[in-house]
């Protein structure tokens, strides 16, 4: 019997890992599938959770709850160091390379990054007999009834941008199209203007004012604001509808999946009363992650409250490293450091950028333990897919690898990693190679170095990320061979529009971008 059988048949006394591999596969009704809960933090780095640092100063005892009763990878990755392409991945199972969107994030008033036909995950559940939600930060852009264009001539994905927006009518290509019965939410990241919740496409409020935010950490852009949004609000206010939603679904006969994206502790940095100064560190950003603990620690109490949290499989990550905003130097001041050992930060193509704590749990029915198997956030497709015994379509969750242990399913061996400006790292067994100078990213050294220092950074870095976490050594000079082979394999995988078997797929929008050119012009 399969791990999927197992998973299928029952959800008493069972042993998540432990399978006999020969019998064949067996359907699964709704009686038998799990609720699914997948909480994403904004900006949490890998030494905020304390159970992933044990230098951490911060203390998160529901999070940790989670990676102590249920699966904790320590080598997992985002597939970008930025917002808006993790989530793209996340809920597509494709590398956010793939879209038009080649660097950066969108803003608040952008398009929507998901095609109409693209399939994600919400689409596959709900076809399985899922109730699907989507409550929180969406950040993947969608169409709003814009009825003039920005007065500064600015692209709508510029987060300057100011258009005029009809808030009386409904959005397009939402969340709902792409899958979710219920959306609760905002457009962009909580920095982010329009500050307007939009709730099953429908504005809830026209907003009429302007706001900024007034202190650093807890800055956000000038933009349009509706009275019934109050940023410091914003995180309870996901949280009540989410425990909302698990307690109107808990009895239904159909499972549920909700995907619970939060702006936090993302800037702005803002715990409410409650929070403030409970970290110890003078740091509102160390109280803003206690916060974000308290909401797992609600979502799971809701669970426990309706008896459901033997049949809910949750997944706990982060969408890439901490910001620099959260002001490292002060914390590494009080012996915290949110990147725990590792080098970099949000936006950096270093392991800091992009390595992030991953944990899922289901609770009696998956064995604790502690592995240091390589994910990606586009795995989360493929995971549910085998959880479900659900087939894929060949155009679907290209890049996607199932990451439950003992299954049957082919395992990521590979993993590409990518920057806020656009460049390219390729990881596979204990190397990875940076097709870049520095950072890549924000951190020093970065394209904003002085050039004289900057022009004498080498072209490619290799490292051993097992031995180096730190990312010191350049081995590049010593070993040729590898980053030949490693340039070969990640253009493989661009050009072939997949990393899974099957069928060659198109990636979207040029068939060269600039930091694809560079990719190949490199010399080694």
């Amino acid at each position: 019997m399969s791990i999927k059988n197992i998973l299928q048949i029952t959800l008493m006394s069972i042993v998540f890992f432990s399978c006999n591999k020969k019998e064949e596969k067996k359907s699964t009704t709704n009686a038998t599938k799990p609720n699914i809960i997948y909480i994403l933090a904004d900006d949490l780095g890998i030494g905020d959770v304390s159970i992933y640092n044990e230098n951490s100063k911060i203390e998160t005892p529901n999070i940790d709850a989670l990676a102590t009763n249920g699966v904790m990878y320590t080598d997992a990755h985002t597939s970008s160091a930025v917002c808006t392409p993790t989530r793209y991945s996340i809920l597509t199972g494709r590398y956010n390379w793939r879209t038009s969107l080649k660097q950066g994030v969108v803003s608040g008033y952008s398009k929507s990054l998901i095609k109409p036909n693209r399939t994600t995950i919400a689409d596959v559940l709900k076809d399985n007999g899922y109730n699907t939600a989507f409550i929180g930060k969406w950040h993947m852009g969608w169409d709003w009834d814009i009825t003039k264009p920005d007065s500064l001539g600015l692209d709508i994905d510029n987060l300057k941008a100011i258009p005029e927006v009809d808030f009386t009518t409904p959005i397009k290509n939402g969340p709902n199209t792409h899958g979710f019965d219920y959306s609760y939410g905002f457009c962009g990241s909580l920095d982010m203007p329009p500050y307007v919740w939009v709730e099953n496409d429908m504005p809830t409020s026209v907003p009429t004012k302007y706001t900024k935010g007034k202190t650093k950490q807890g800055t956000w852009r000038y933009g349009l604001t509706a009275d019934n949004f109050e940023h410091e609000q914003a995180l309870p206010e996901i949280t009540k509808r989410t425990v909302s939603y698990i307690n109107d679904n808990a009895k239904k006969d159909d499972p549920f999946f909700v995907y619970m994206p939060l702006p936090a502790p993302h800037t702005p940095i803002l715990p409410t009363d409650a929070f403030k100064g409970k970290s110890g560190l003078e740091n509102p950003y160390a109280d803003f992650v206690i916060m974000v603990d308290w909401v797992v620690g609600e979502v799971t109490k809701a669970l426990e409250a309706n008896g459901i949290s033997e049949n809910t499989l949750i997944v706990f990550t982060s969408d890439n490293g901490c910001s620099p905003t959260a002001n490292f130097k002060q914390l590494k001041s009080k012996d915290h450091n949110p990147s725990y050992v590792y080098r970099g930060t949000k936006s950096d193509i270093f392991e800091g950028g992009h390595r992030v704590p991953y944990i899922m749990t289901w609770k009696n029915n998956i064995q604790p333990t502690k592995t240091e198997q390589l994910v990606c956030t586009t795995d989360f497709f493929a995971t549910v897919a085998d959880v479900l015994n659900i087939d894929l379509e060949d155009n679907v969750a290209e890049d996607s690898f199932s990451h439950l242990t003992n299954s049957e399913a082919p395992k990521r061996e590979s993993i590409i990693h990518h920057s806020v400006r656009g460049e390219f790292a390729y990881r596979k067994g204990d190397y990875k190679v940076n097709f870049c100078k520095g950072s890549g990213g924000w951190s020093y050294p970065n394209i904003n170095t002085k050039k004289a220092i900057y022009d004498t950074l080498p072209m490619v870095q290799l490292y051993n990320v097992k031995t180096d976490a730190a990312e010191t050594k350049n081995l590049q000079a010593e070993h040729p061979e590898i980053v030949k082979e490693f340039k070969a394999d990640l253009l493989k995988i661009i050009n072939d529009g997949r990393s899974t078997v099957g069928a060659k797929q198109e990636n979207d929008g040029s068939s060269d971008w600039p930091q694809l050119e560079k990719l190949k012009n490199t010399k080694l």
